[in-house]
């Protein structure tokens, strides 16, 4: 049976020039996927512009409606038609296409619109009258005088109606309606001095308002503070850290969650460059390596981090929906990434999430049960006598049998410090502590754990990883492409123990491995490493292999559950807690303790 090649014909194929329809629908294609990039392109230019005010309207998800609508500089009549030619714009001259500091400069995103639904911009500037343009289909209309008091309305109805293909991709109302959602959250972000409201007008109406952020007031930081609780929540802003740091001309801010706030998956991780959202593999990687010594490999960081570059070292003309980015020194953006946010968790000291607080308290109340508040002028007979009975002889011994409670005199109390005084030691592993407004509940192994482990990490630094030579070098085969990646690598790796050297060809030699790991499956390594620099640009594998042997050893040389602790020893373990970083969680991520304020404690006894 003879092969058939598709999309080649017996005749000689004719080039042929597509006209403005066809290459504006085509356009749109790559610029406009479903309705979230829509409101992305126009609330986009209406940051450009100048806009304080954005409103962003929506119906059935987006399909049918999409109005976006802003207080920004606006545009004249004479421009209105210009503005939706293809590669016009005015956010750059096309004299330095490196030298960027907009949102937008393809001049796509207007025509690839008309292109493919039906859309219709009024505009006024200062000192002239409102104009309106209708374009459907990448048919223009005449300009039209409008009614309008100032910025920008662009209205865009029937997405994807020149293209019905297109519409059967599309997801449910729900999804869409989503998906425009998260897309302004993270411009809005972007943009603490920008108030922004989202409002859906399914039906018809005034609709009803899906999210609201009013414009922040204050320096940078206090308003993206403010930005982020409203956005993000509550919760996150209690338990993010200030992130304010520079590296070879690159700074880095925004603020960073504790590790005991992670999440299960990675979906409060928002990384900007310029101000411009991304989702830059090269990024990605680096906060997780910032992080993989704090969590396990199921938890995922909450970050929300801004890098400033001059555009000049940053390519953002890399995708037509300007989500991904090429940076000119990309060693330079994840080392400020890992070092700073490292720097960051270091200062925390031993801080854990509140959240955990919240979730201990919220174990504390049976599920489905009111609180039930009661009021006593005085104690019930049975209250006295059970009373009377807690002092009998014989109720401390029994009393024994779950908790131990040391005498410390009331002038070596420290209840002071973060961690407060030691009280008692409860299931022969948690420690309680008075602190002077609540207590603190402390897991002693997971604790200690974690101090021996800092303690290890900082012996391997100051004196170097061992590298054990092999007799025989083990040589693996690689493809020329893998061979390559890796060797860029090998000064990285060989700071880790991992020596590795070209054997010709796609080959290379193992010659070292790290000491500490044993005997090791050199190919096996080479090929996690592999993987895991396809995946996200970096390999942790080495590192994350020698540490989970310093954390096995943590674990073996910590205080195990079950041992009694004097006094003494119970308040030199919270001393050592305050002094150590990272000393919040314990190697896997967990809190290593729990703080009740005795306001909290009071409200579960109906004591306000």
């Amino acid at each position: 049976m003879p092969s058939v090649i598709p999309n080649i014909g017996d005749t000689r194929p004719v080039i042929r020039q597509l006209d403005d329809a066809a290459i504006n629908r085509i356009a749109a294609g790559e610029v406009v996927e479903r309705p979230a990039s829509a409101v992305k392109e126009l609330v986009e230019n209406a940051l450009d512009a100048g806009a304080r005010r954005i409103e962003v309207a929506y119906a059935d998800g987006g399909k049918t409606l999409i109005r976006v609508t802003d207080d920004g500089h606006g545009i004249s009549a004479e421009d209105l038609p210009l503005a939706m030619s293809r590669h016009a714009t005015s956010k750059i001259d096309g004299s330095d296409l490196l030298n960027i500091h907009t949102f937008g400069f393809r001049g796509e995103a207007l025509p690839s619109l008309g292109a493919v639904g039906r859309l219709t911009i009024t505009s006024r500037v200062d000192g002239a009258d409102a104009a309106m343009i209708h374009v459907a289909g990448s048919r223009m209309d005449k300009v039209k005088p409008a009614a309008l008091r100032s910025g920008t309305v662009v209205e865009l109805r029937d997405l994807f109606y020149a293209t019905p293909a297109r519409l059967k991709f599309m997801r449910t109302d729900r999804a869409e309606a989503q998906a425009i959602g998260d897309i302004l959250k993270r411009l809005a972000m972007a943009e603490p001095f920008v108030g922004f409201t989202l409002r859906d007008v399914t039906g018809g109406g005034e609709g009803r308002v899906t999210f609201r952020a009013d414009a922040e007031t204050g320096d940078m930081f206090d308003a993206l503070h403010g930005r982020l609780a409203s956005v993000l929540g509550r919760d996150f802003a209690d338990n993010a850290l200030k992130i304010d740091a520079e590296r070879e001309g690159l700074h880095m801010t925004g603020y960073a969650a504790l590790p005991t706030y992670s999440r299960g998956s990675a979906v409060e991780q928002f990384l900007y460059v310029n101000g411009r959202p991304v989702r830059d593999k090269l990024l990605i990687g680096a906060l997780r390596a910032a992080y993989f010594d704090f969590l396990s490999r199921d938890r995922h960081p909450a970050a929300v981090l801004f890098l400033d570059v001059d555009p000049q070292r940053v390519d953002v003309n890399v995708h037509p929906a300007k989500s991904e980015v090429r940076f000119r020194e990309p060693a330079v953006a994840r080392g400020l990434i890992v070092s700073g946010l490292r720097h960051a968790l270091a200062d925390a000291g031993h801080r854990a999430s509140t959240t955990v607080a919240g979730v201990t308290l919220g174990a504390f109340r049976p599920e489905g049960a009111p609180a039930r508040v009661y009021q006593m002028d005085r104690p019930s007979a049975g209250a006295r006598s059970a009373a009377y009975q807690a002092q009998a002889p014989g109720f401390a011994e029994a009393n024994a049998m779950f908790a131990r409670v040391e005498d410390v005199a009331e002038a070596e109390v420290p209840v002071d410090h973060p961690l407060g005084a030691a009280r008692a030691q409860v299931h022969e592993n948690y420690i309680i502590a008075q602190t002077r407004d609540g207590m603190v509940i402390v897991d002693q192994h997971a604790a200690h754990e974690r101090l021996v482990y800092e303690k290890l990490k900082r012996q391997m630094a100051e004196k170097g990883i061992a590298a054990q030579a092999l007799l025989i070098p083990e040589i693996i085969e690689l493809s020329s492409g893998d061979a390559e990646r890796l060797l860029e690598m090998a000064d990285d790796l060989a700071q880790l123990g991992l020596v590795i050297e070209p054997f010709g060809g796609g080959a290379v030699a193992v010659r070292e491995t790290p000491a500490i790991l044993g005997n090791v499956d050199a190919k096996g390594m080479i090929h996690d490493i592999l993987d895991e620099l396809a995946d996200l640009g970096d390999t942790q594998t080495v590192q994350a292999r020698i540490e989970a042997v310093l954390s096995r050893m943590a674990c073996h040389g910590s205080i195990r559950s079950g041992r009694w602790m004097r006094a003494e020893e119970m308040n030199a373990l919270l001393r050592e807690m305050e002094a150590t970083p990272h000393s919040g969680q314990c190697n896997h991520g967990r809190p290593t303790y729990v703080e009740l304020k005795l306001a909290d404690i009071e409200r579960l006894f109906g004591r306000t």
